[in-house]
């Protein structure tokens, strides 16, 4: 599960041939969105993530946090233990150079280069991914709750992804991304909900790095 989940949140998707033109709807839709997040230094989003696959038999469901440094393409990103809401079983913190993947069960942490090319989707730029590399699609107004959200389509233009489609749905009203949905070629789903959007929380200066000597007996693979 933990490897999906991470899957889902560093990975691109492939272009399809319906996306041939960006649409100006979905472009001004998506452009509004970038410009209110980045009005916010850094930015705590709270999630639930599904991930489906009935041919796997995976049907499983977490809870994470996502902190962003939205200028600086900094975050910290934390999956929690299942019925857990404070535990984390991953946590994946990226100062923009550098990236740690800690895993507490194991007392293990992973250090690699961090990716900022077009083909890795870096969840600091889950609001403003759309900008490089990607095409869209309005693909209409979706009513849930009372709420009204604006759907589009998203897709990328690296053909090597394994994953084809992303599909948004846009809170019409605060202007922020409330779901995300991706689409797997193996005919895996993983569905992001985000539950809150809190801009321009405190969080301290080390945040957004990972520093061994404050996890006692964790091993170091360094993998640059």
């Amino acid at each position: 599960m933990k490897k999906l989940i991470i899957s889902m949140l560093l990975s691109a998707a492939t272009v399809t041939a319906t996306f041939a033109q960006k649409d100006a709807a979905a472009g001004k839709i998506l452009a509004d969105v970038s410009q209110k997040y980045r009005l916010y230094n850094v930015v705590k989003t709270d999630f639930i993530i599904a991930v489906v696959n009935p041919q796997a038999g995976v049907n499983e469901t977490q809870t994470g946090t996502l902190l962003t440094q939205t200028k600086a393409g900094k975050y910290k990103l934390s999956i929690y233990a299942p019925g857990s809401k404070s535990t984390a079983a991953q946590e994946i913190t990226n100062d923009g150079k550098t990236q740690w993947t800690y895993v507490p069960k194991d007392k293990e942490v992973q250090v690699n280069d961090a990716d900022n090319s077009t083909s890795g989707l870096n969840p600091a730029q889950l609001f403003t991914m759309y900008q490089k590399g990607y095409k869209y699609l309005y693909t209409g107004d979706v009513k849930k709750a009372g709420k009204v959200y604006q759907g589009i389509e998203l897709s990328p233009t690296d053909p090597k992804q394994t994953i084809f489609k992303i599909k948004l749905l846009v809170d019409k009203t605060k202007k922020q991304i409330y779901n995300a949905e991706l689409f797997d070629k193996n005919g895996s789903r993983y569905n992001y909900t985000i539950r809150s959007f809190t801009p321009n929380v405190t969080v301290a200066e080390n945040t957004f790095t990972f520093n061994p000597k404050a996890h006692p007996g964790v091993e170091v693979v360094d993998l640059r």
